[in-house]
């Protein structure tokens, strides 16, 4: 059974979030929906960019001293300031950077690439795409205009318009090909 924990910070891109929340668990992985910047023990509601809340499963903070070691995906949705908001969380960054270093998928879609990736170094010397224009902050990464670029473990993707596309691609990644695929035809993607 495979793992995936998908980071939510208020003003997160709710079709971002959502997409791969749902594809993924009708291909049967476990997904963790973790609330980042509240307090451990704190309030499960994140508000997204449009005024949609989503109730988390846990506080990541919580998350990580519990069983960080255990998802094989983080996804990242983007959405401003919802990006903004995860790069500045030293819990979320570490996170990341410790599934980046054990070879984890490391999944980020629109302006997260760019704002939360970016800084951390992931995308060194990496293909990736993200929202038109973000690729400018970029400095050391390989950027192409695909909808979905993957990269040894690293997956990214432009905008709340791909993701369907990127939830089939973790699938894939995370499963096979024939999973993505069962996926993205039983949604008509």
């Amino acid at each position: 059974m495979k793992n995936a924990i998908v980071l939510l910070a208020e003003g997160f891109e709710e079709v971002e979030a959502v997409t791969p929340i749902d594809y993924l668990r009708r291909a049967g992985i476990t997904v963790t929906i973790a609330a980042v910047g509240a307090i451990g023990g704190g309030d499960l509601s994140v508000k997204g960019a449009r005024g949609i809340t989503v109730n988390a499963d846990a506080v990541l903070q919580d998350l990580i001293k519990r069983q960080a070691a255990s998802y094989d995906a983080v996804i990242i949705p983007g959405g401003m300031p919802g990006a903004a908001n995860i790069a500045a969380s030293p819990e979320a960054g570490a996170l990341i950077k410790e599934m980046a270093a054990a070879g984890k998928l490391v999944c980020a879609i629109c302006a997260s690439p760019a704002v939360v990736l970016a800084p951390l170094g992931i995308l060194s010397g990496k293909k990736f795409t993200c929202y038109p224009g973000m690729e400018e902050k970029v400095l050391d990464g390989k950027w192409t205009d695909e909808r979905v670029a993957i990269d040894g473990n690293i997956v990214t993707s432009r905008s709340a318009g791909t993701a369907g596309e990127f939830a089939v691609a973790i699938i894939t990644q995370l499963l096979s090909q024939a999973e993505g695929d069962k996926i993205a035809q039983t949604v008509l993607l």
